[in-house]
Order: structure tokens, then sequence, then C-alpha cells
């Protein structure tokens, strides 16, 4: 008799973390925006090494267009946006883990990335190109035969080589790229000719050689890639979560902050 007791007991225990578990699946596969609204916080993951979109200043401080845009979106909503530095590969990981909420820092829609990640309308065009330093050019692609490219982790242009290796990617040293955790540690070796050229966005390559002073060492062409969109990325099921943000950034479009935030960091 003992022993029936305790096996029933086994049994309703085990039901009942199935039960558990399969609550907090649901939980992780609803639309989170009451959860966010509750909380009055929203967790935006990015890369802060990523100029000028969003970077840490020499003091530390947060700084970027996308850091002003994602503060503009959300000003006078009752929630706050905290910032978090993540491991950029790693960022649809965090995001369906809702580690964080957003990943918004110079985030390209692709369709690769959409298969795993809603995207807010997008808010800026950029493209990938070929940095090299003015000693050693890259004026054309056949200039890279042979020769180690760098390319950041996780970024769009990694996606872009794989996802058509027959414009450069069967080009290049191995026919693999240099990878790099961030795109800092990429310029130190392009600067060393460890690498002869590096695969970068746009936005990063204009800002980053135009700030440092060296930036006349290196010229920067454009990539065999077709021009991309930067847009917020977010859970798949977080639709009021999208339409909000999206219905910010038409605010922001009509009063003008927007162009005074593209004025800002991008001269325009």
């Amino acid at each position: 008799m003992m022993k029936l007791k305790k096996t029933a007991l086994i049994a309703a225990l085990l039901m009942s973390m199935i039960g558990l578990a399969g609550c907090a699946q649901r939980n992780q596969q609803a639309d989170q925006w009451a959860t966010i609204q509750k909380r009055q916080k929203i967790v935006v993951g990015i890369d802060d090494s990523f100029v000028p979109m969003t970077y840490r200043e020499k003091n530390g401080q947060l700084t970027g267009f996308d850091v002003d845009l994602a503060r503009a979106i959300f000003k006078g909503s009752g929630i706050r946006v905290d910032f978090q530095s993540i491991d950029w590969d790693m960022k649809e990981t965090e995001l369906n883990n809702q580690t964080i909420d957003l990943i918004w820092s110079g985030y390209s829609k692709t369709a690769q990335r959409a298969k795993r990640v809603a995207f807010s309308d997008p808010y800026l065009t950029n493209r990938q190109m070929i940095v090299s330093l003015k000693k050693h050019p890259v004026n054309q692609m056949a200039d890279l035969a042979n020769q180690p490219l760098g390319v950041q982790t996780g970024s769009s242009g990694m996606e872009q080589l794989e996802r058509y290796p027959k414009r450069l990617q069967q080009r290049i040293a191995n026919h693999a790229p240099i990878l790099y955790d961030t795109y800092n540690n990429a310029f130190i070796d392009l600067q060393a000719d460890r690498i002869k050229g590096l695969l970068i966005d746009e936005v990063y390559a204009q800002f980053e050689i135009k700030s440092r002073h060296n930036g006349s060492d290196f010229q920067a062409i454009d990539s065999p890639f077709a021009a991309e969109q930067f847009a917020v990325g977010m859970r798949p099921q977080d639709q009021q979560l999208r339409q909000f943000i999206n219905r910010r950034y038409r605010v922001l479009q009509a009063n003008g902050t927007l162009a005074k935030l593209k004025a800002k960091w991008f001269k325009e």
C-alpha cells in the first residue's frame, strides 16, 4: 500500500512539472507587450562597438544613432530603454530566449534572419563596402584573389558571403574569410597588413575613416552585394510591440525628429 502511495505521489509530481513546463513554454510563445508595459522596461541587445550606431565613448558612455532613435521611439511611453551588450553572433538566440526584447544595432533585414526574427519597418539604407589601405589598395574584386579578407562574425556581410559565394568568397584566400568579434580588431589587422581588405557596413566604414587620425590611409569601394536596410528585430509573436515601434517611427518621420538624427550622425 505504501509503495502504491509513493508511486502515485511521484506520478503527481511529474504531471505538475510537465504542466509548469507547458505554461512556461506557452508564456514564451505569447506576445510580451503587456509584460513589457507592466515592468516599464524594454531590453535592447546591441553591439557596443558598432560606430556610429551603438558604441561607447572613451568615458564608457553609450552613444550612437540607434541609441538616440530607440530613446526617441519610447520617449513618453513610460517604458525605459535598457541597452544590453551581447555577443553579436548569439543575438537571435538571446532574443528568442527572452534575455533581450529587441535587436537594435545596425541590424540588417535579410531573408535568412527573417526566418527567426520579425522586423520593424526599415529606417536606414546600408550597403557592404570593402575597406583597404591605399598603399595596398583593393580597387576591384580581382585584387582580392587569394588574399585574406576580414569580416565580423554574425554580420550581414558574413551572411552575404555565404549566401553568394561566387561573388567574393570563392576568390579569397582559402575560400573563407578571417572572422573578427569586432570591427575594431579587424581594423588593427588591416593596418598591420594581416588582411588585404575588410568587408564592412558602409555606415561604419565612413564614420571610422573620417574619425581616425590616419583616416586618409584608407579607402573604400562597393562590394558586389546589394544594398540592405536596417530595421529593429523582435520575436515573431511580439506583434503589438512591432506595431508600437512602427507607429512611433512614423510620428518621428512626420515631426522632423528622424531627419534631425540623420543630420546629426550622417551629416545628411
